[in-house]
């Protein structure tokens, strides 16, 4: 059974949003499956697109190598739309991100085409709905803009060694889902 408020596909799996280390397969599969090398058919289960969401924008988080969003009509926030989730898998999800974040459902718009880091040149498609986890308090976010390419090159291999995933994470504050707060 899904937790409610989730976004259940046709197929009676989640999609997500992420924004943030989960962009990288391998981290999301770390988490998931514990392990950033999967069997064939456990990738085939999962789809990762990019897409964009309005209204919000990235930050990093203080002292962390990853990063938050916040609603913020002035932005839009670049990243991947995954889909074939399980409610194993946002189970994890949860408790990986914590209780600084609040899972909240959103309409992102598929990317047809991939322009440049400022988004020029993006070719929106369809929209999709999806979940995607809010940062909860923006006095904890920097004003400088989260770097996925930063995080490739310094860091993504710690973030796929076995246990580092949740080597942090507090198995009684999960991420709450919106409107269960």
């Amino acid at each position: 059974m899904a937790i409610e408020g989730s976004v259940k596909s046709d197929e009676g799996t989640h999609s997500a949003f992420f924004y943030g280390t989960l962009m990288a397969p391998e981290v999301f599969y770390s988490v998931c499956y514990g392990s950033k090398n999967v069997p064939e058919a456990v990738a085939k289960l999962h789809t990762f697109q990019p897409a964009i969401l309005h209204g919000y924008c990235r930050r990093r988080v203080r002292y962390a190598d990853y990063p938050g969003i916040i609603e913020d009509e002035g932005h839009d926030v670049f990243g991947t739309l995954a889909t074939g989730l399980t409610d194993a898998n946002m189970a994890k999800l949860d408790y990986f991100e914590g209780s600084q974040y609040v899972r909240r459902t959103v309409t992102v718009r598929l990317l047809d085409k991939v322009g440049n880091l400022k988004g020029e040149g993006n070719v929106e498609g369809a929209e999709r709905e999806a979940e995607v986890y809010v940062f909860l308090d923006k006095r904890d976010l920097e004003e400088k803009e989260w770097d996925l390419e930063e995080f490739r090159r310094e860091k993504l291999k710690y973030w796929t060694r076995a246990g580092y995933v949740f080597e942090d994470c507090d198995p009684d504050n999960p991420a709450k889902v919106e409107g269960e707060l």
